[in-house]
């Protein structure tokens, strides 16, 4: 187990590191210069230059990406440039927002696809489960930022349930933040919940022909007691899996969904910060995203390799 937990930390580490150089070069190469488009374009050489030599513009490649990378691993992300505040200051605050975005869009994700995934599996080949296998289908195909849309058309505008964007605050109550956040979340669930159907129908129809199955169906138990007792228990290693990459995936793919919302969140803060080309801010938020994907993934195979002893023995 020592030198599987050693792979895969090693393993994190150089994840985290090629992240980081890919993360700092595709901004490199970006066009336009932070400081003159600051200062706009009628602003005389000398004031950029020192504006620059201020924001820390003025190295060379590598000195401003040992710099930026030094700087996070002592917890300092640097100073954005278009709200002079120090940018850690300006994730914690958005990440309040997307990281309970993404939980509870994973919580509804789960709450849906478990139960449709096992429904489909006890009626495997008939309408019915082709019926949902074509809603899972369909909930895959569409954009989330569509679906989000008509979220918005029919509960906020027609029927005034929830509200169609914005967010109070935790500060105006828990269940305010969590009304704001319910449109969002059902958008950002949907595919998921779909994904997560399919594996967990696939997972249970595969546990199903075991024989462990037919000796508890010849005990005398009925096909409901059987399927839930002992083959959905089983079936969920796989499931589990997917659900903690999907967690990632979801604080990462917020950002189409807090624009469509007019979220305060992380996903709307990079798309602020491109915008205004604040590459500090760019730059460390999304190796925040990049780091939270990484680490969530090394978390699941660990908890993979615990479950399954057979991955471990082939490290």
């Amino acid at each position: 187990m020592i030198r599987y937990l050693a792979s895969r930390l090693l393993s994190l580490a150089l994840s985290l590191l090629v992240a980081s150089a890919v993360i700092f070069l595709m901004l490199e190469v970006l066009p336009g210069d932070p400081a003159r488009f600051m200062l706009g374009i009628n602003a005389q050489p000398d004031t950029v230059a020192a504006l620059r030599t201020e924001l820390g513009l003025d190295g060379t490649t590598i000195e401003r990406y040992l710099r930026w990378i030094t700087g996070l691993l002592r917890g300092e992300m640097g100073i954005s440039y278009t709200y002079r505040v120090p940018v850690q200051e300006l994730v914690s605050a958005r990440i309040a927002v997307s990281a309970p975005l993404a939980g509870y869009a994973l919580l509804l994700s789960t709450l849906i696809a478990i139960p449709v995934g096992l429904l489909a599996a006890a009626l495997r080949g008939t309408v019915a489960d082709y019926g949902i296998m074509g809603l899972t289908q369909l909930g895959i195909a569409i954009p989330n930022f569509w679906f989000g849309m008509l979220l918005v058309l029919g509960f906020a505008i027609t029927w005034k349930l929830f509200p169609s964007g914005g967010f109070p605050g935790w500060d105006a109550g828990f269940w305010a933040g969590l009304r704001a956040l319910t449109l969002p979340a059902i958008a950002l669930a949907l595919p998921q919940a779909s994904i997560l159907a399919r594996v967990m129908r696939s997972a249970v129809i595969e546990v199903l022909s075991q024989d462990f199955i037919r000796t508890a169906r010849a005990k005398g138990l009925s096909r409901t007691q059987a399927l839930t007792r002992h083959a959905l228990r089983n079936a969920l290693v796989p499931v589990l899996t997917i659900l903690g990459l999907q967690f990632s995936f979801l604080l990462a793919g917020a950002i189409i969904i807090e624009n469509v919302f007019y979220l305060p969140g992380l996903g709307r803060l990079i798309f602020q910060a491109i915008n205004q080309r604040d590459l500090i801010v760019v730059e460390s938020a999304v190796m925040l995203l990049v780091f939270a994907v990484i680490t969530v993934t090394f978390l699941t195979d660990i908890a993979y390799g615990l479950a399954d002893p057979r991955l471990r023995r082939r490290k």
